[in-house]
């Protein structure tokens, strides 16, 4: 198989809060794909290695209002939208940086029609 390269890629996600009943579903761009890295034979305690993955370089940001929320819950949610992507360390604020992580479309609650 060929090991695709780091680019926006169209996905299903999921977003979700408190106080909203229901988790919206639906299909926009993320950053997916394969990042050289490199790992050294020799480790010194002193040196550190930094893994380069696949994240967001050009965002634009998009607003979805989920259904159902309680009064007084402000029904918006923001979530980026990847434009460009690029082989980098990974950041917390736009990136999920686990290991191993959920599906992008899951869901705690139940799902708006």
């Amino acid at each position: 198989s060929v090991l695709q390269p780091c680019q926006p890629i169209n996905e299903t996600i999921s977003v979700e809060k408190d106080g909203c009943p229901k988790c919206l579903v639906f299909q926009t761009s993320i950053c997916s794909g394969h990042c050289i890295t490199k790992d050294p034979s020799y480790k010194s305690p002193l040196s550190t290695v930094y893994q380069r993955v696949c994240t967001y370089r050009d965002v634009r940001y998009e607003t979805v209002r989920l259904p159902d929320c309680r009064p007084g819950v402000d029904p918006h949610v923001t979530f980026p939208v990847a434009l460009s992507c690029d082989c980098n360390l990974c950041t917390m604020d736009t990136s999920d940086c686990a290991i191993q992580s959920l599906r992008p479309d899951f869901c705690m609650s139940q799902r708006a029609p």
